[in-house]
């Protein structure tokens, strides 16, 4: 049984452009992507921003794409993605289709990405909302630790829809004001930005056999949940507390060795404060010298592929030395007493790092990073 998962190949699509390179480059600029949405009708709504690509981008291609990027970046050929499983976190509309023959729950999608790169059909599809794409990670990093695996791609993606923008809306949970604040005095909640991922996970010692390099090791992950309300978490941060110190416990480090935390925090009230305290409760006296950012505030909420777009954020942060700015900041929160990442981006050199994720229904995960 192999001892360490690494990450040796990255694709990444957002409103910043695509490419792992128009990511680093909007991470490091600070200035969020956020603006009018022009892709559907927003007159009878009260917001009416959202991080989008411009033009009129197709899920398939854009999916296609950003595994393509990733197997590519790892240097798969087609004989080495034959038999790699691919885990699919997308969001999930319940008016969809399903395509008989293929067993697709989304129409053609996963059918369509599978011919288009070499992979076969997805062995997996994640749709439990903003733990999705995590949840598919720590699977495939389960399956590889135990030796049932050497190889596994996650890939996810989420390009802003007009049901689910006027869902969050008329719950009156995106920001008035056209800006996401996490953990802010003055925040007044999310707003939705397409972002499409693909990584690929594999054994250490397959990687290092076929002369892979790795850009990243995935050190630990925990997961747990609140079992308190469907749409609220925990005000302690019971659950998110759980799950961080599993992580750091599989990882085999403690609070002091963590150097940077990319946080799930959306900007909505209650969400940011029981974080705050989930990282207080797990991290101790170290919480208050942890460098903490939210990059929603910059390339918004992608729902189900929200965690994988952090995960590749969390793992360029690590290779960059550069921790991205948690924007939209108009001053402190007593409930929300972090490190925040203010003003711009903060130069520093992390050996470990944590991404979070949270969903509705108390779903909460924690994936811990270590720097190759």
């Amino acid at each position: 049984m192999s001892s360490q998962v690494v990450v040796t190949g990255m694709g990444v699509t957002t409103a910043f452009g695509r490419g792992a390179g128009a990511l680093l480059d909007g991470l490091a600029a600070g200035q969020s992507a956020f603006g009018q949405t022009a892709r559907f009708d927003t007159r009878r709504c009260r917001v009416g921003v959202a991080a989008e690509l411009p033009g009129d981008p197709k899920l398939p291609l854009e999916l296609g794409a950003v595994v393509e990027q990733a197997c590519a970046g790892a240097g798969l050929d087609a004989t080495d993605r034959a038999g790699v499983n691919l885990f699919l976190a997308l969001h999930a509309d319940a008016g969809a289709g399903r395509d008989p023959a293929a067993g697709d729950i989304l129409g053609g999608t996963p059918g369509e990405i599978s011919a288009a790169t070499g992979l076969p059909h997805p062995a997996r599809i994640y749709t439990t909302a903003c733990v999705a794409a995590s949840t598919a990670i720590i699977d495939a990093a389960t399956l590889l630790r135990s030796g049932r695996a050497t190889r596994v791609v996650v890939a996810a993606g989420y390009l802003v829809d007009a049901d689910s923008f006027w869902l969050f809306d008329a719950g009156r949970t995106l920001a008035a004001d056209g800006q996401v604040r996490p953990f802010s005095a003055g925040r007044q909640g999310l707003l939705l930005g397409d972002g499409l991922a693909a990584v690929v996970l594999e054994d250490s010692e397959a990687a290092r056999a076929r002369g892979a390099a790795p850009l990243a090791r995935l050190a630990g992950w925990g997961r747990a949940g609140d079992a308190y309300h469907v749409c609220q978490p925990v005000p302690d941060g019971g659950g998110l507390a759980r799950a961080i110190e599993r992580a750091l416990a599989r990882g085999g480090i403690g609070a002091c060795d963590v150097d940077y935390l990319n946080a799930n925090a959306t900007g909505t009230t209650f969400a940011d404060s029981s974080e705050a305290a989930a990282i207080r409760q797990a991290l101790g006296e170290h919480a208050g010298l942890v460098p903490v950012s939210s990059t929603k505030s910059l390339h918004g909420h992608a729902l189900e592929a929200s965690a994988l777009v952090e995960f590749v954020v969390t793992v360029l942060a690590l290779h960059s030395g550069l921790l991205p700015v948690n924007a939209g900041f108009l001053g402190p929160d007593p409930a929300c007493a972090l490190d925040l990442v203010l003003d711009e981006a903060r130069s520093r050199k992390a050996r470990y790092a944590l991404s979070l994720n949270a969903a509705f229904g108390g779903a909460n995960t924690a994936l811990l990073l270590e720097a190759a």
